[in-house]
């Protein structure tokens, strides 16, 4: 028994399921949408200022450079408490200052705080992502997926525990968002490490895998029922208790995943082969004379050749390689040394920003997901706008949606590259142009646009946070995950700040301005005490389409935009990933 205890806190799914409840409550920015209208009616902001809190929000959920620098120092619990604590401190004291226990801070101090309080995620999503990947490196679509979709998620189960607690302000929710997270982490920090899990490969990992799926899918629909059933029947206090402890429930179903694996299978079938052959044996047998000349067969093969069947191409290949065996032994040609790693190999961070794959994912993300966190951000006025009054539906919506399009985008990425050896960026493409419709949805205002634009928003905004740490783990290694993901993760504020901090806000100030002119609304009160205040006091708002249809349509464009930077790194890793994917096929 000694022995099995000892397996399953060392057990791999141990490590993957807790890193899923971490994630499930640490997407905290997603419920900016819902704390958002509180902070602007308590601070008497108006749109541009609250989207100035929004751009501090997604700065803190992306300058990860700190959590991949202290996780590398010190132990990924020890990570994982600095991020505890920062949530805890900077959230804390927005609800302290909102519900008037603090004294009000200026906006700057306020951009402080939300961006302190956000920045507690960089430390989740690292520790998280950092040791799962390293656990199971094989199954980097999946795994991703998976962990960055309960990120997702953690929206809906934060609006849902705190219908649950019914408290009686909205205030509240901000007070949960900032004791929640820090409790979950605090309480499963310990659990978070690499456990040599390319070692503990099984035959029932797929199955493993095909089982959180179906959770995944079962956690989302019962969410999706439950958000609609209470915004569309007027549900009782004990049917939402209920509700919320069958939530519950389905969070701790993938525990028995472990369970099963450590108490009951037997013994023998605990540890198998290493997944990964080992440094030292992947360099058995090769001189430095080989490599030169592999890396010279890199650089003179045609470029057509990675796009042969398998076996043709290798023949090709191991002709070229013949031919310049004999060259360099004659004398007839000089063989380079290349400099650096190649494409598929451990760079360093440095190393990989000189390489234009890089800059390639990184525009397309910032264009594709940063178009997307606008309408995240902006989705309590958005809704207000179209004369929906619960804008805590909306929010909980796209955080289901952006769950399934993470986990989706990682299961179908997963199958393009492993069965059509094809890059794996095209499946961001797609994404891309599913925003670009999202977009053009929100513009038009439509009956029912608010809802198939949140769905495709949403689904294409999270299918994009699978796809690129797994595309990005492919081309750049995994030595340095760590600090290449959290270099992409800049990408979301750098559009936050010119798509909703600039473009958005702007568009949205001039509509209610003109709005308030045609409905002859006075802005002040000249000679009161109040002059300049209550023109605050009673933001200006704007109704209809029009507030957000050109910043939907600009959207739209640069998604378009994005596809197109997509497409092209597809067509520069084409043999990338035919030489990664293509041999296990054959």
């Amino acid at each position: 028994m000694k022995e099995r205890v000892q397996a399953f806190v060392n057990n791999r799914w141990l490590v993957f399921v807790a890193a899923m409840w971490i994630q499930s409550c640490a997407g905290v920015g997603y419920v900016f949408g819902s704390i958002s209208p509180v902070i602007k009616s308590s601070l008497n902001y108006n749109q541009r200022q609250l989207s100035k809190l929004g751009v501090a929000k997604d700065l803190g959920d992306s300058v990860g450079f700190l959590a991949g620098s202290l996780s590398e120092i010190l132990p990924l619990w020890g990570a994982l408490l600095v991020g505890a604590l920062q949530n805890l401190i900077g959230y804390g004291w927005v609800w302290l200052i909102v519900t008037g226990r603090a004294p009000v801070l200026p906006l700057w101090a306020m951009c402080i705080l939300i961006f302190v309080g956000n920045n507690g995620e960089t430390y989740f999503n690292t520790a998280s992502l950092v040791s799962c990947v390293q656990n199971f490196p094989k199954s980097r679509g999946p795994v991703v997926g998976i962990l960055k979709g309960f990120a997702g998620l953690s929206g809906a189960i934060l609006s849902q525990i705190y219908t649950m607690i019914n408290f009686p302000d909205q205030a509240a929710l901000i007070f949960m968002v900032a004791v929640g997270p820090a409790m979950v982490v605090i309480a499963l920090m310990f659990i978070i490490r690499p456990v040599g899990g390319h070692r503990q490969v099984r035959p029932s990992d797929g199955l493993n895998f095909t089982f959180i799926y179906s959770v995944c899918l079962l956690l989302a629909a019962y969410l999706m029922g439950v958000m609609l059933l209470e915004d569309l029947v007027d549900v009782s206090h004990t049917i939402v208790i209920i509700f919320t402890v069958i939530l519950f429930f389905l969070l701790l179903i993938p525990i028995a995943i472990p369970i099963k694996s450590s108490f009951y299978d037997e013994p023998g079938d605990l540890v198998e082969e290493p997944l990964l052959p080992k440094p030292e044996q992947q360099a058995a047998g090769k001189s430095k004379h080989d490599e030169v000349i592999f890396s010279e067969v890199e650089d003179e093969k045609p470029k057509d050749v990675d796009l042969l069947p398998a076996l043709e191409r290798e023949k090709r290949i191991a002709q070229l390689q013949a031919r310049l065996f004999q060259a360099a032994a004659e004398g007839a040609v000089r063989v380079k040394r290349r400099r650096g790693p190649r494409r598929g190999e451990d760079f360093t961070l440095m190393e990989a920003l000189i390489k234009a794959d890089l800059w390639l994912i990184f525009f397309s993300l910032l264009l594709g997901s940063g178009s997307g966190l606008t309408v995240i951000d902006n989705l309590g006025q958005m809704s207000q706008s179209l004369g929906y009054d619960n804008t805590h539906i909306f929010v909980s919506m796209i955080s289901i949606w952006n769950f399934l399009g993470r986990v989706g985008g990682g299961y179908f990425s997963e199958i393009i590259v492993r069965d059509y050896a094809y890059p794996r960026p095209i499946s961001m493409a797609v994404a891309q142009l599913v925003m670009a419709v999202g977009h053009v949805f929100f513009a038009m205002g439509w009956p029912g646009a608010m809802h198939i634009g949140t769905l495709l928003i949403g689904v294409g905004y999270g299918a994009h946070w699978a796809i690129v740490p797994a595309a990005a783990s492919e081309l750049f290694g995994l030595k340095k995950f760590g600090a290449l993901y959290n270099f992409l993760t800049l990408a979301n504020p750098a559009g936050s700040l010119v798509f909703s901090g600039v473009i958005a806000s702007s568009i949205y100030d001039r509509e209610a301005e003109k709005q308030a002119h045609q409905h002859h609304i006075p802005t002040q009160i000249p000679g009161s005490i109040l002059s300049g205040m209550l023109a605050v006091d009673e933001p200006l708002k704007c109704e209809g389409f029009v507030c957000f249809f050109m910043t939907s349509m600009i959207m739209s464009g640069f998604c378009v935009i994005a596809a197109v930077l997509s497409l092209i790194l597809v067509y520069r890793t084409k043999s990338v990933y035919a030489n990664i994917y293509g041999k296990s096929r054959t």
